[in-house]
């Protein structure tokens, strides 16, 4: 499968050259880039354009470059029960093995499975994409014991009083509750 050639001036788009091919050299890397558009869930994700903060380790091994790290973001979306905004900050680690080109690895395993260099080239977006969202929360929530919206007037039920209800009266009683107010008014 030909891949499309990676931008080295992409802010997730890392340089190896520097890195010697032999097993055991290092790099560390630290650098604040742009986040990606779509980094998130439904109610909650990496505003497209703020600070990614990484923190990585590239270690040359014998069948490529290890990439191992955290990345440090802000969170922003909207509680699951109540709908009001959430913002808090989350750091995931990564950790990704990025094979050589006609590597051992690279001739022993399907297209999808393993990471590939594009020459020197270490794509993390899609490393850095999937860390992320597998850890943020499906239904996120403002607390831990939030108690939602009323399903009637819709006001979160910390903000209403003690005691709060709406009269329901099922349509079928209807016609006797009407009968019955017109009784006390007799």
């Amino acid at each position: 499968m030909m891949h499309t050639p990676l931008d080295p001036r992409s802010p997730l788009v890392f340089d190896s050259r520097d890195l010697p091919r032999r097993p055991g050299a290092m790099r560390e890397l630290s650098a604040t880039v742009p986040a990606p558009m779509g980094l998130g869930l439904e109610l909650i994700g990496v505003p497209e354009g703020t600070d990614l903060h990484l923190d990585l380790r590239l270690e040359s091994v014998t069948e490529g470059v290890l990439v191992s790290g955290t990345v440090t973001a802000s969170l922003e979306g909207e509680c699951g029960r109540c709908l009001r905004s959430i913002s808090r900050p989350l750091q995931v680690s990564i950790q990704e093995l990025f094979a050589y080109e006609n590597s051992t690895t690279d001739a022993t395993t399907e297209e999808d499975e393993v990471s590939r260099l594009q020459g020197d080239l270490i794509d993390l977006e899609p490393t850095l994409r999937d860390a992320v969202v597998l850890a943020l929360p499906n239904h996120p929530l403002c607390r831990d014991d939030c108690p939602g919206l009323c399903p009637d007037c819709g006001v979160p039920w910390d903000e209403l009083p003690a005691g709060h209800r709406h009269e329901q009266i099922d349509s079928r009683w209807a016609a006797l509750s009407k009968l019955i107010e017109s009784k006390r008014q007799e």
